[in-house]
């Protein structure tokens, strides 16, 4: 039996009717063509489908429609965009953090709420243990790990400017 569902995807409200008990990353690709979350597992072991729910880092492979009524999403394209990309996406880019890609909507998102939270230079370490949830099979995580130490850099520097 479908069901109608309220949410903010990428700061957009939507309504969606479908069953209550299909996923959420089913619902952001095949109902909404939110496709940068990739489902990998299926079983929220790998962090190709993070997405921010309510602020908080899920896997998107593992939440229901009928969970969602009234929450507030965040995908990687709400993220920024190709020509407004956030800190965390530039930095990506910048440090050369991909490579076949698939994985990299997830840690990008999983990165940016890491960042958001933090109010000092993370070390490797803090950095390691907030993409924990993330797999990635193609880069080795070293340029990851760089990205994201670049990108709470950028990121802790606007702050100051703003702060002044």
């Amino acid at each position: 039996m479908k069901k109608t569902i309220h949410v903010q995807v990428n700061h957009k409200n939507y309504e969606i009717v479908c069953h209550p008990a299909k996923t959420v990353l089913d619902v952001l690709r095949e109902d909404l063509d939110f496709t940068a979350s990739k489902e990998c597992c299926g079983k929220g072991e790998c962090g190709s489908c993070t997405i921010l729910l309510n602020g908080e880092i899920v896997c998107s492979c593992l939440i229901l429609a009928g969970q969602i009524e009234g929450k507030k999403i965040v995908t990687c394209e709400g993220i920024g965009t190709s020509s407004s990309m956030d800190a965390v996406q530039q930095a990506f880019v910048d440090e050369g953090a991909t490579q076949c890609g698939y994985c990299t909507p997830g840690f990008i998102v999983a990165a940016h709420a890491f960042i958001r939270k933090v109010d000092h230079l993370p070390t490797e370490d803090e950095i390691k243990t907030a993409l924990g949830g993330n797999l990635c099979r193609c880069t080795g995580y070293t340029k990851i790990i760089k990205a994201v130490e670049a990108a709470a850099r950028k990121t802790l520097e606007k702050k100051s400017i703003l702060n002044k």
